[in-house]
């Protein structure tokens, strides 16, 4: 019987739906984070591609 109130008690509702969407926006904090991580770690390597293209192109 506790269990038919819990699930028409608006307040679990509201509280699930914000835990839910706070381990939404972890993780797609944690998702931005990664992608930024790589393109620090691949930016070198993309810039330095970059350079040698000008390079060829100039001569």
């Amino acid at each position: 019987m506790e269990a038919k109130q819990l699930l028409k008690d608006k307040k679990f509702w509201f509280a699930s739906f914000i835990i839910a969407w706070a381990a939404a926006l972890q993780g797609h904090m944690m998702w931005l984070q990664r992608q930024d991580s790589f393109k620090q770690k691949f930016a070198t390597l993309n810039n330095q591609g970059d350079d040698d293209s000008e390079n060829n192109s100039r001569e």
